[in-house]
């Protein structure tokens, strides 16, 4: 990580599966968000994403380009111009600021209307070391207790390091 590093855009398509199943994920259940008749009566062309898909994506943009270690620990974002079906979403990012293990990304993703969302990422990543080809990876400072140096201690059935209840992929 380093100050000016460019994360490699990403496009993702705004289906009306990816705008209702959000809003549903997310638990907002606005018709603005999964009802097309009731989006237009109120003066939108189309149901549109909200803002907890859009950052659960952005989200997911910088975690996909920092690896598996890479932990969000603050996500500040503003919207624009919506994202509606049938259009592409571009995401970019620039890493602004390193401080030891922490990095600051700029976000922005647009679409046809212009800017959807803009803001800042915080991230932190674990750098792994492996001692020789014998040994597992452990991420830095020893060895974590989980597997995958993720923090032992889970509750029973749960993978460690993350709550029961929660699904994999979902929010830690």
């Amino acid at each position: 990580m380093k100050a000016g590093e460019r994360l490699a855009p990403l496009e993702i398509e705004i289906t009306r599966t990816l705008v209702v199943s959000g809003a549903i994920a997310s638990r907002d259940y606005q018709d603005v968000h999964h009802d097309p008749d009731l989006a237009r009566r109120k003066g939108a062309p189309d149901v549109f994403m909200n803002i907890l898909t859009t950052n659960g994506l952005v989200g997911r943009y910088v975690t996909d380009h920092f690896g598996p270690t890479a932990v969000l620990r603050r996500v500040a974002i503003r919207l624009g111009a919506p994202n509606y079906p049938g259009d592409t979403m571009v995401l970019t990012g620039t890493v602004e600021e390193v401080d030891g293990d922490t990095a600051t990304v700029r976000i922005t993703g647009a679409n046809s209307l212009g800017r959807h969302v803009t803001g800042t990422v915080t991230v932190t990543v674990t750098v792994t070391v492996t001692a020789t080809a014998d040994h597992q990876e452990a991420p830095a400072g020893g060895p974590a207790g989980g597997p995958a140096g993720r923090p032992a201690g889970g509750p029973a059935g749960a993978p460690a390091g993350r709550p029961a209840g929660r699904p994999a992929g979902g929010p830690a």
